[in-house]
């Protein structure tokens, strides 16, 4: 017996070609795939002789060619393997900014404004009178011609330095943010993919900066073993290893990226799921996964209470739920000043991006 699967109608789904349907799967597989496009694409024929997702007009062979032309995807000429290109890797960050950012639409946040008027540039209906070292681009002129009149009469026109009238503006805050990534091997434990929406996240939030925020800056810090630097365009690729959780080596990578940043304001995000298990001494590793050490638990508030004494805040974004895992994220924000948000997998993207949006809001004046 045949069975029919009813779906709501969605007239924008309808709107795409098979092309574009495909495309939207092919670039959500990517994510999962840690951007191995022949995985993907061997993911995606599985799919669709299952669920039936081409038909005998357009098939995944047509799909593929059309990756090729359209500048997704590369072929070696030498092994014929297939790779992702700039566009490919710049689309997947794209659609990780509309996935998790499109959610918040509605919040009456997400502007870099801040609640008090300032030597900004971005101007606002408010207006005031024109006060010395004022900038001429500000005078609102149509308001300072009506003073005019109204003080002067229309018959007699002229204007005075009291006539003159000001549109406020907004101060835009300039943010230097470094984005850390636990890749420790906990992160894939126990069946559940806690890397895959860590990447998504960190994809988004490089994709809202460099395109929305490009006077601020993001550095992007992974953290097992050892810890390291990697570039935007790396986020696709990214893997969890058979790693242990070096914290300090993480937080040591991130304060000197922003001692390099001339920004007033910095702030580290961590994305992580587990305690701090390990520290490199005078070239060796120093391990220990059965609860909290001290060795390793000191040394880590130690840089908590670094980075506080120069003000700069660590927003811990814990994705487990066990008790005396929070119970450290609770202690190391308290010697930091800093924020802990528990979050779902869920939840994640709009935790972090909430949280940028609301640290860019500084009273300047």
């Amino acid at each position: 017996m045949q069975g029919y699967i009813f779906s709501k109608f969605n007239p924008k789904e309808n709107d795409k070609t098979p092309f574009q349907k495909l495309l939207d799967l092919f670039m959500q597989l990517l994510g999962l795939t840690s951007g191995d496009a022949a995985e993907a694409l061997n993911w995606l024929t599985q799919l669709d002789k299952k669920y039936k997702l081409t038909d005998k007009d357009y098939g995944i062979g047509d799909f593929i060619e059309d990756l090729k032309e359209q500048g997704y995807l590369k072929e070696d000429d030498m092994d014929g393997s297939y790779k992702l290109t700039a566009k490919s890797e710049q689309t997947i960050r794209k659609r990780s900014l509309d996935e998790i950012f499109g959610k918040m639409k509605k919040s009456k946040q997400g502007s870099h404004r801040t609640f008090k008027t300032g030597q900004g540039d971005e101007p606002n209906p408010e207006t005031r009178p024109y006060e010395f070292g004022d900038s001429p681009e500000s005078i609102n002129y149509t308001g300072s011609l009506k003073n005019a009149f109204i003080n002067h009469g229309i018959e007699s026109l002229y204007m005075h330095q009291d006539d003159l009238e000001i549109h406020e503006t907004d101060f835009k805050a300039q943010t230097s943010t470094v984005l850390m990534i636990d890749i420790s091997h906990s992160m894939i434990l126990y069946g559940e993919d806690r890397i895959t929406p860590a990447k998504k996240v960190a994809m988004a939030l490089s994709e809202l900066i460099t395109t929305r925020y490009p006077k601020d800056t993001l550095d992007i810090v992974v953290f097992g073993n050892d810890a390291w630097q990697i570039e935007m365009k790396d986020l696709p690729y990214l893997e969890v290893g058979p790693y242990h959780t070096n914290t300090v080596a993480g937080l040591e990578l991130s304060m000197e990226l922003l001692r390099r940043r001339k920004n007033p304001n910095k702030q580290i995000f961590m994305i992580t799921d587990g305690k701090p298990t390990c520290l490199k001494i005078d070239g060796k590793y120093y391990k220990n996964s059965f609860g909290i050490d001290s060795k390793i638990l000191n040394r880590t508030l130690n840089l908590a209470g670094q980075l506080r004494r120069q003000k700069i805040p660590v927003i811990t974004f814990m994705i487990a739920d066990d008790p005396y895992l929070q119970s450290f994220v609770r202690n190391f924000t308290e010697v930091n000043g800093g924020k802990a948000f528990y979050s779902s997998l869920d939840g994640l993207g709009n935790y972090i991006f909430e949280d940028y949006e609301r640290n860019k809001r500084k009273t300047v004046k």
